[in-house]
């Protein structure tokens, strides 16, 4: 089954349900106290025989983005089963596009998310993207709280 979700959030704290179909429910929440304009979709809404998920990003920051660290928790039913931190940009021979991105300007980019090599058991997955302004995680710039039911085995 193919979906869509998108949302798009001017104030924190308000969350929704981005998708929904026969394998998979998923929703989400700002989890800091800073207002935000971000939009994120993502194509299908399954997890079943799913190689490639396409994705889009739009965002613009409350501040200039000269260094930015992610780091990414997911939890499956309590247990935390990753915790994977990166710098994204450091001011030096950066990569990303987000890089150098100014204060109130838009950033957007697609990507494909490789589905094919996760296989997600069924069960309810709690998932933390944070993401720092700074190398001690003190300046959040953006935190994302995801609710993701897989509601069949892929295997």
């Amino acid at each position: 089954m193919f979906g869509l979700f998108l949302f798009v959030l001017f104030s924190p704290g308000a969350g929704e349900l981005l998708c929904t179909s026969s394998d998979l429910e998923l929703s989400y929440t700002f989890c800091d106290s800073t207002a935000h304009v971000f939009m994120f979709s993502l194509t299908p809404c399954s997890t079943m025989n799913t190689p490639t998920w396409e994705a889009a990003v739009a965002w613009i920051p409350s501040e200039d983005i000269s260094f930015l660290k992610t780091i990414f928790n997911v939890w499956y039913e309590g247990a935390n089963v990753l915790h994977w931190k990166e710098t994204l940009c450091d001011g030096a021979d950066d990569e990303h596009s987000v890089c150098g991105t100014l204060k109130g300007e838009t950033f957007a980019t697609t990507f494909d998310i490789k589905g094919a090599r996760i296989q997600f058991p069924k069960g309810f997955y709690n998932i933390l993207l944070q993401a720092f302004s700074d190398d001690s995680e003190n300046s959040i710039v953006m935190c994302l709280n995801f609710t993701m039911i897989v509601k069949k085995d892929a295997f």
